[in-house]
């Protein structure tokens, strides 16, 4: 792989409390498919994901459930491992921050953060939301109690929950010092954060002022220690963030290699609700470390609930009787058709407003009746006016003009423009530009009335061969988003070899179809969807 250009995304690690819900499998699927993409762009590409598995909220729950810390994050391991598998997801490496390369890693870390001098002992004295594990200012406190109208008892800015008071022993790390480090930062590579708006978020914080943070506890022991402190455990955030350089070789002399290889990543995706942390404290550790800096953090937004009837959006919570759990999803539109909905009617980097009625008419218009009936009356006409195979191919077929081909000239460079910046919504509407003309094109040139006539054969067999060209291109540009249909589609062209492909530009080129090769009708790809 040395001679391939290396790509490194990672998901943030999922806290270990709960199982995968819808938020954490579409921030995975947003990975995946750009991962699937890159690759079909001749990348060597690592995909990581994984588990935090310490600090507090980890501990408290594991007692809840009489089990220690470390069973209850076995217990729940498997849970995500099943559902990535089940939706499909590519990823390389799976990362728990329980295993010995993350320990070896987070001592590594406090070693080099003591010798650079960037962290010393003082005492904690303040609040912290053991949900979100964080720890508040007192203004930021006061001014969410002012906004909130509570009276007597003081609740998490972010998550509404009750704070607790907590004070301590504790290191902490010189954040303070890298205030002008990161605003000169986000000067020279306005893209660090994106999209654009949670960059001017992430500013906007940084130049209130940044405090020193607190990166060890004494309270509890589910973290892994201090090396040079017994009496201290990492805060789970400062072992955390870790995970991304960890899963390279970070603390590893034997992988220094792939660490100079692999690293920085070219994309950490994450919730909008851990930019902070992300794009704040992770380049402030690594500056202060003296480690190179990812490339970009992407941050999407909150999947909210809309209601059908009035258009309004709502948060999704148990308690609102609104949650959709991954497997209801997959139970209405196949996994294939859980993945395209996410993935194109969700804006990435936006809030998205989500629902039934909207998942079934989206699966309906584009996946039933556009993709899906395109692929099956074009290979239909294939194997009925051609004796179940692709029509013979003319020396220079591709060569003649047609309106197909002028919508795909150019189409990869078009695709790939919006796929490298995660706007999946761009990149599928270059695509099913393409599809909605395909089934136009069927209209116009009527094949079942050329059909009749003998000497309009060679008219029939450039009818056909531009469809079915077309169709193969779309299933490659379809297939990070649909890796098990366009897989499907190209076996049905007799084109299995195809569906790996490490050369996109190439694979999409115009003249690519074989010609005379058996073609498979098959069932209905997208069975259309009835009204519930």
């Amino acid at each position: 792989m040395a001679d391939k250009p290396s790509f490194y995304i990672t998901t943030p690690i999922y806290y270990v409390n709960a199982a995968p819900h819808l938020g954490t499998a579409y921030c995975t699927i947003l990975c995946d498919v750009m991962a699937r993409y890159k690759r079909a762009m001749g990348y060597d590409v690592k995909f990581l994901t994984g588990l935090d598995e310490h600090g507090e909220k980890v501990q408290r729950t594991a007692e809840e459930h009489d089990m220690t810390p470390q069973a209850w994050c076995d217990s729940l391991a498997p849970a995500f491992h099943d559902i990535w598998h089940t939706l499909e997801i590519s990823n390389d490496d799976f990362i728990r921050t329980t295993e010995p390369r993350q320990i070896a890693a987070v001592t590594e870390l406090w070693n080099r953060m003591k010798d650079a001098g960037y962290i010393y002992k003082d005492s904690y004295d303040g609040w912290y939301c053991v949900p979100e594990e964080t720890y508040f200012t007192e203004t930021q406190v006061a001014k969410a109690d002012e906004e909130r109208h509570t009276e007597g008892q003081h609740l998490c800015p972010d998550c509404g929950r009750p704070l607790e008071r907590v004070k301590e022993e504790s290191w902490f790390f010189k954040l303070s010092a890298f205030q002008d480090k990161l605003l000169a930062l986000y000067d020279e590579h306005p893209d660090f954060v994106m999209p654009d708006f949670r960059m001017r978020e992430v500013r906007t914080f940084v130049e209130s002022g940044l405090k020193d943070i607190s990166v060890s506890r004494t309270s509890f022991d589910w973290g892994i220690p201090v090396p040079f402190d017994d009496k201290h455990v990492t805060y789970v955030w400062f072992d955390a963030l870790l995970n991304y350089a960890t899963a390279v070789g970070f603390g590893n002399p034997d992988m220094a290699d792939e660490y100079a290889r692999r690293w920085p990543a070219q994309f950490h995706v994450v919730g909008k609700d851990i930019i902070r942390f992300h794009c704040v404290i992770w380049p402030a550790m690594l500056m202060a470390i003296g480690d190179a800096l990812p490339e970009h953090v992407f941050a999407h937004g909150f999947l909210m609930v809309r209601d059908d009837a009035t258009g309004q959006t709502r948060k999704m919570s148990k308690s609102l009787g609104n949650a959709i759990a991954p497997q209801d999803v997959i139970d209405l539109l196949g996994v294939e058709g859980y993945r395209y909905y996410f993935m194109t009617d969700c804006v990435p980097g936006e809030d998205g407003g989500i629902s039934y009625g909207r998942m079934e008419q989206v699966y309906n218009a584009d996946l039933a009746n556009s993709w899906g009936n395109l692929v099956s009356r074009s290979l239909n006409m294939s194997a009925k006016y051609f004796d179940g195979k692709t029509p013979t191919l003319a020396d220079g077929w591709a060569d003649a003009a047609n309106p197909l081909k002028d919508i795909a000239e150019g189409i990869v460079e078009r695709y790939a423009a919006h796929m490298d910046r995660i706007a999946y919504v761009a990149a599928k509407d270059e695509i099913m530009e393409l599809v909605h003309a395909a089934n136009h094109y069927i209209e116009d040139s009527m094949p079942w009335a050329v059909a009749k006539d003998p000497a309009r054969a060679d008219e029939l067999t450039a009818i056909i061969a531009n469809l079915l060209e077309t169709i193969r291109i779309c299933a490659h540009l379809l297939s990070p988003f649909m890796p098990s249909t366009s897989a499907e589609v190209l076996r049905r062209m007799s084109l299995e070899g195809e569906a790996d492909t490490r050369d996109l530009a190439a694979a999409c080129a115009w003249g690519g179809l074989k010609g005379g090769v058996e073609v498979t009708k098959g069932d209905a790809l997208f069975p259309r969807l009835g009204s519930k």
